[in-house]
């Protein structure tokens, strides 16, 4: 049982660096919303959510208001806790299901997931590998997503990758899951810096690499010649506009950026324009579109599906209401046929995000084609149980829980406003 919560405001300074640069957010400052839940027999559970910066209080004090809702609770049933944080009416006004009232869930909702897996021991990756497909069903939340898939239908799919699970199981352990990397990306770095950090990407076993664009064409036409030229063609390049254009804006913008031969445009409009994006597919093909970071919930997820308007779901860790509305999300996409590629560009999304793709993978696609997780080399130092990449690939994790706790002497160190980082 749940005896108390605790909740911490989290801050690194990456806006020094201008790491996370990008269009629309230019002097981020990584963030965690931070979250501990304490059991009656010792074990804690960590989740947080995820910010850049100002607001991140706001996001603290919206779970310490939920906190009520799950002290003195068990985590047995994961589906009952997640219902339990998303189904108030009165806090769904607020909402409903979107916002910082739903981020501030998906911290409580992590920490639980996590708190669930230490008590079996095991990652949460093979927490949920090793669950029944009824109980995996009866964690979503199915309400106004029936019209395009429902329990039963669920039942099937889940029941379906039965078959082969053991061996990609034994396959995940054995080698991980193929990921690229932002690092190279990041909108304020020198050209020199970008090319540099691209040539080691491609030497440390990556494929793909993503830049970040839409600030100005002509910088970002120099800066993809200048990536193209030190990767080579057979690298893949996704660009991310981070939500800068209309959808005239990014068929002209991609079209003067089509020679460099773009994998994928990331987040090309408003995450709330679904036909916007749609429409923007159909004018950009053979160059694809993916978005999902700052989609609000399952019945976004599932109209961009409906209509046709993706061809890579970026499902984040903690923007939607955590693992629950994730699982929800997973197999809509296996519904479409859709590959998941998640979002991991923030502090601790790695930890957390390569967890769901490895169970997607073993008990939902069943498969890799197409597939990667993004990595960014930032600040994984401060957690106890880190990413860890080989030859461009994430490794499975295998301590139990979610990876999501940071480091005693991190919290100290950058808690806000008052840690040493933050008062000098």
């Amino acid at each position: 049982m749940i005896t108390a919560v605790d909740v911490v405001d989290v801050r690194f300074p990456t806006s020094r660096s201008l790491d996370g640069s990008d269009a629309m957010n230019p002097d981020p400052d990584y963030s965690a919303a931070y979250v501990v839940l304490h059991a009656d027999d010792g074990r804690e559970g960590h989740g947080f959510t995820f910010t850049i910066g100002r607001g991140n209080d706001i996001c603290c004090a919206a779970i310490e208001t939920l906190a009520e809702y799950v002290i003195g609770r068990e985590v047995d049933d994961l589906g009952e806790f997640h219902r339990r944080l998303t189904h108030d009416s009165q806090i769904r006004w607020l909402g409903p299901e979107k916002g910082v009232m739903h981020l501030a869930a998906a911290a409580l909702v992590n920490a639980a997931w996590d708190l669930a897996a230490k008590r079996e021991g095991v990652p949460v990756w093979k927490f949920l590998s090793q669950m029944a497909p009824e109980r995996i069903v009866d964690c979503v939340d199915w309400r106004y997503l029936t019209d395009a898939l429902g329990p039963d239908e669920a039942l099937e799919i889940l029941r379906g990758a039965e078959t082969g699970k053991a061996e990609r199981i034994a396959e995940i352990e054995r080698d991980g899951y193929p990921a690229y990397t932002t690092s190279p990306g990041w909108l304020g770095y020198s050209d020199e810096k970008v090319v540099r950090l691209a040539r080691e990407a491609v030497a440390e076993g990556f494929g793909q690499i993503k830049l970040k664009v839409g600030a100005d064409v002509d910088d970002d036409r120099r800066r993809l010649a200048a990536a193209r030229a030190a990767v080579g063609p057979g690298v893949r390049i996704a660009v991310d506009a981070n939500q800068r254009w209309d959808v005239d804006a990014a068929e002209e913008w991609m079209g003067a950026l089509a020679e460099f031969d773009p994998w994928w445009i990331e987040e090309p409009t408003s995450p709330d324009d679904i036909l916007g994006h749609a429409e923007i597919r159909r004018r950009l093909a053979p160059i694809k579109v993916a978005t999902g970071e700052h989609v609000h919930n399952r019945v976004m997820f599932k109209q961009f599906l409906q209509a046709g308007a993706v061809d890579f779901v970026q499902i984040d860790a903690a923007r939607v209401a955590g693992v629950n509305e994730n699982l929800a999300i997973l197999l809509l996409a296996k519904k479409f046929d859709v590959p998941v590629c998640p979002h991991a560009g923030g502090v601790g999304l790695c930890e957390l995000v390569c967890h769901l793709s490895m169970f997607d993978y073993t008990s939902v696609s069943g498969t890799m084609e197409n597939r990667v997780i993004e990595y960014v080399d930032h600040l994984h130092e401060h957690f106890v149980e880190p990413t860890v990449i080989k030859r461009g690939r994430y490794t499975a994790p295998a301590a139990p829980g979610f990876s999501s706790e940071i480091k005693r002497e991190s919290i100290q160190r950058f808690a806000y406003p008052d840690g040493p980082e933050w008062r000098t």
